[in-house]
């Protein structure tokens, strides 16, 4: 499987949140940007937290040219808060 790279920005404190290479399907960009989102974040579960996050998606759209994509939105967290995060996946 090829590696794609995402890096998340936390938008609250303006900073990168984490940079992340993950592992996904040769047409991993011929799916829909909401679906590249949910499949980076079923690495975050599996191979990160360990265990599910939930997260909402504001918004996602891919670049121009299809081989990126950059998502708004936010973790939810065990709390029940809400941290924004900035979220970018490329090949």
């Amino acid at each position: 499987m090829p590696e794609y790279q995402a890096k998340m920005l936390n938008t609250t404190r303006g900073d990168v949140a984490g940079f992340y290479p993950f592992e996904g399907p040769e047409d991993l960009f011929a799916k829909t940007s909401d679906q590249i989102v949910r499949l980076f974040f079923e690495h975050v579960d599996r191979d990160i937290f360990h265990h599910h996050i939930d997260f909402e998606i504001n918004a996602a759209f891919k670049n121009k040219g299809g081989d990126a994509v950059t998502a708004m939105g936010s973790l939810i967290l065990d709390d029940n808060s809400h941290l924004p995060f900035l979220l970018l996946i490329s090949a």
